[in-house]
């Protein structure tokens, strides 16, 4: 018997061996959803896309190199700008100057330095590179969608597999079928004149980074370690180091990279945290990161007809998981994916609050990925001091307003004021509080973070309004993004449709909480003030106006009008046939003006609000449109029209990732939707669709759905209750405009199949 186990016992071992020496790449499974090239990209914005949430990386070639373009989410220049809590700079201030026709003055205070000055700004970081004559031509780049695995094959036989731990500040490579001695080394961005030149011809872009003003890095390339230190504003300094492991044909290398702020915590470099730190090899990491996308695409999956905007969705979804993560800072203007051009990156790579932060996470509820979500609304929570600090500078008053473009820490870095110094920048992101409670139901989330966010902005808006001699209520000043861009006429006296949106939101939100936690007074008191702010301004050939007095005239990126009706729900064609009337005659209105000045995202979001129209034919092609003219071949979103084909008349491309979430968000909204406390299944799809499906997409409620349709008809439902209740369902099976509306009482976890 002891024979026989130590047989088993060595073949096991035997086996676990050879597991562990297989060729890697072998074992991934192809997707028509992958990235695949014949070539290595020649500019960084369409390089392969990695990332953890934390660290990123970006795989192209530069000047017959292999470039691995590196980022960390938190390395930032933070230092002040001259405004900064300046005495006498505040809202009052800016009316004055407004009514006074003295606005100069304001820009000189609040925005104009945002373009002149460099920092703060997100930072680039390093790179690897290794050179490619030896090489050969490439056969084949690939990024495996579904494992978050990026493989480069060349025609030699030689190969590499590079991809980011899932949850440690690690990357990792590995080269097959080379020399040994290959030559690998770390590069530095061009902080100093002598360290490189920027390449302004491929992207436009920010400021030299030389303008930081940062001392030369040091920078140590070896055989077997790569180190680079790099000293920046005020004690802040960062480290990236690598070890190489080289072996017969095969070179293995392993990165990590910190960030040191003076005033926080120290925390061990890169180098220790590599030398010291227990961490997995290559492959256990590697299996790692495959069970950990494995257990990412189980949480939602689809298959549409339309083999775009499937491919298209699941890019999208990737770069959220590659991007996203609770414990890291939330997803910026690029996130993990800084500019390697030798620039600062676009808008400094910032947290922009008036639209770029709130769709990014968009697809996170719908999507079933609330844990990735929660990154962000932690940090929201964990910057809110700061803003009440702000909130009693600029508007001298009680409550919370957040920045509209902050800074890592959440200070403000200034930019047009009347979206940067927005009075209801707090109550949109306010609407991720309230969403994240309606999608989990977590009770405890609603007492301890949700309502207490709403509640603030609530004192502050309340604070802050002026009344008439009606008891009615208005904003000292309002604004609609990104209407009249930076002029004085931003500014509307009237409260526009925006915030006005977002105002009777947070009260509308307030009641609800309120009343859920018991607090009746408090839902009283919140009920009184939503009934003194005045309804939508409506025009009645047009539609929802800016503001009262300003319709909706000519083509414009932002549909700042829209809010109430998407994303906040306030208004919505279930509610009669009066809204219907409105919101058919807004979108009629805009098609009417065109899509001349929209961006790419403008796409993504007229996607969206097609499908809450229940206009699936539309939905598709707005998002088609998107995904095949604001596109580039990385996947990334670059603003202006890439196609030619006059879909817009911005045609530049610096990319920014809102635009590519709202699109899953819009590819959820035709096919789930369960805002207005009905569940619908597939309320919105093109009459051609005759096959479709999803797995697991998440309502309002804390119910998980996945449903089938089988030539033109909806076959089966299957419904799992995280939470329990009463689930409200549109008969998935029923046809006409009265549908009946089934009420399923449905206990914590249980499941119900429903089938035709």
């Amino acid at each position: 018997m002891r024979s026989l186990n130590s047989l088993l016992l060595a073949l096991l071992l035997i086996f676990m061996n050879l597991s562990c020496q297989e060729t890697p790449h072998k074992v991934l499974q192809e997707s028509p959803h992958d990235l695949v090239f014949d070539k290595l990209a020649d500019s960084w914005d369409e390089g392969i896309p990695l990332g953890n949430g934390m660290m990123g990386a970006l795989v192209w070639e530069k000047e017959g190199m292999l470039r691995i373009a590196l980022d960390r989410a938190d390395l930032w220049d933070l230092r002040p700008t001259d405004n900064v809590y300046k005495e006498g700079i505040n809202y009052s201030w800016v009316r004055k100057h407004w009514e006074d026709r003295s606005y100069k003055e304001v820009h000189k205070a609040l925005d104009a330095y945002y373009d002149k000055a460099a920092g703060p700004s997100k930072i680039p970081v390093a790179a690897l590179e290794l050179g490619l004559d030896q090489l050969g031509p490439v056969k084949s780049v690939r990024l495996y969608t579904h494992h978050g695995l990026s493989l480069i094959t060349w025609e030699n036989g030689s190969s590499m597999e590079i991809f980011m731990d899932p949850e440690r500040p690690v990357g990792w490579f590995r080269l097959a079928g080379v020399d040994a001695a290959h030559d690998i080394k770390l590069v530095a961005p061009p902080y100093t004149s002598k360290s490189g030149a920027s390449d302004r011809n491929k992207v436009t872009g920010g400021q030299d980074v030389e303008r930081l003003g940062y001392p030369a890095g040091v920078l140590q390339n070896g055989s077997t370690s790569l180190d680079y230190k790099q000293e920046g504003w005020d004690g802040f300094n960062y480290q990236v180091h690598c070890e190489l492991d080289r072996q017969d044909k095969v070179i293995t290398g392993c990165w990590s990279i910190s960030s040191h702020y003076p005033d926080k915590e120290a925390m061990p470099s890169a180098a220790t945290y590599l030398a010291q730190t227990e961490r997995p090899g290559f492959e256990l990491s590697r299996r790692e990161l495959l069970a950990w996308w494995d257990n990412y695409w189980s949480r939602s999956s689809l298959s549409l007809p339309d083999p775009v905007l499937e491919k298209q969705w699941y890019l999208e979804m990737y770069k959220f998981g590659a991007a996203a993560r609770k414990g890291a800072p939330p997803i910026s203007l690029q996130a993990v994916w800084t500019a390697d051009n030798g620039l600062l990156p676009p808008w400094k790579g910032d947290f922009h609050h008036d639209l770029n932060t709130q769709l990014s996470y968009w697809p996170a509820y719908a999507g079933n990925q609330l844990e990735l979500e929660e990154g962000f609304l932690d940090w929201l929570w964990n910057v809110r001091e700061e803003g009440k600090k702000y909130t009693r500078w600029f508007f001298e008053s009680d409550g919370l307003n957040i920045p509209g473009v902050s800074t890592l820490t959440g200070v403000q870095m200034g930019g047009w004021s009347q979206y940067s110094y927005s009075p209801t920048v707090s109550a949109w992101l306010g609407h991720h509080f309230y969403l994240h409670w309606k999608y989990s139901q977590d009770e405890m989330f609603l007492k301890e973070r949700a309502y207490p966010w709403i509640k603030d902005v609530a004192i502050f808006l309340d604070q802050i309004a002026l009344q008439d001699e009606k008891g009615m209520r208005k904003l000292p000043l309002s604004s609609s993004p990104e209407i009249f861009d930076n002029r004085r006429e931003a500014w509307f006296e009237e409260t526009t449709n925006y915030d006005l949106g977002l105002i009777r939101f947070t009260y509308h939100a307030a009641v609800q909480m309120a009343n859920s936690l018991g607090l009746t007074e408090e839902a009283e008191q919140w009920q009184t003030i939503l009934s003194q702010w005045p309804d939508m301004a409506v025009d009645p050939e047009s539609g929802l106006m800016f503001a009262p007095g300003f319709p909706y005239h000519e083509s414009h990126r932002h549909f700042s009008h829209l809010m109430a009706f998407h994303p906040l729900g306030m208004l919505d064609v279930s509610q009669g046939r009066e809204q219907v009337e409105i919101i058919q005659n807004t979108l009629r209105n805009m098609e009417e003006h065109g899509p001349d000045w929209w961006t790419g995202y403008s796409y993504s979001w007229m996607g969206n609000l097609y499908a809450r129209a229940l206009d699936g034919e539309r939905a598709a092609q707005a998002l088609k449109d998107f995904a095949t003219c604001f596109i580039l071949p990385s996947s990334f979103h670059v603003n202006g029209d890439q196609s030619g084909t006059g879909k817009s008349k911005f045609t530049y491309r610096p990319f920014t990732l809102e635009g590519n979430f709202a699109f899953a968000s819009g590819i959820h909204e035709m096919l789930l939707q369960s805002h207005t406390g009905i569940v619908r299944i597939f309320p919105a799809i093109p009459g051609s669709w005759k096959d479709v499906s999803f797995r697991t997409l998440r309502t309002e409620g804390a119910f998980l759905v996945s449903a089938t349709m089988e030539n033109g008809i909806c076959t089966q439902v299957e419904i799992t209750a995280e939470k329990g209740g009463t689930l409200r369902l549109a008969d998935p099976f029923g046809k006409g405009p009265d549908v009946e509306i089934l009420e399923i009482k449905m206990e914590p976890g249980e499941n119900r199949t429903l089938k035709k």
